[in-house]
């Protein structure tokens, strides 16, 4: 086990052991998937299929105006407690939009917080904030 440790801390010295480094063809490809994820949220966002009465999550939000996903986590009051972006969305999906809760990992709720994130893209993240 000494000797691997010892390799290893020589090749890191010697800089043969670097982070990750990501091409220009990952990160354009990793870029075009997140616009994907985020215009199908966008879709999602103004559509009332996530709901059971009509109502979409855009006609409160346009845009996701009023969101603020760079506040994220913080103490919600319709909550009672300190939550994530998903578990308010979540709320508004139960309550206005009188839909099913989404899974954390559901693909559309995902979709949903991609389109907010970009719409806030270059908003200093303040957690906490109100």
């Amino acid at each position: 086990m000494r000797t691997i440790v010892v390799i290893a801390l020589s090749m890191f010295m010697a800089g043969t052991v670097v982070a990750d480094e990501f091409t220009k063809e990952d990160q354009a490809r990793w870029m075009a998937q997140f616009e994907q994820v985020a215009a199908e949220g966008r879709r999602l966002w103004n559509s009332p299929e996530i709901g059971t009465n009509g109502v979409a999550c855009g006609q409160c939000h346009p845009n996701a105006a009023n969101t603020h996903p760079e506040t994220y986590p913080k103490f919600q009051k319709q909550l009672g407690r300190v939550a994530q972006l998903w578990e308010m969305m979540n709320w508004c999906i139960r309550n206005p939009l009188e839909g099913p809760e989404l899974a954390a990992d559901d693909p559309r709720l995902i979709a949903m917080q991609a389109y907010a994130y970009k719409e806030r893209r270059g908003v200093k993240l303040d957690p906490g904030k109100h």
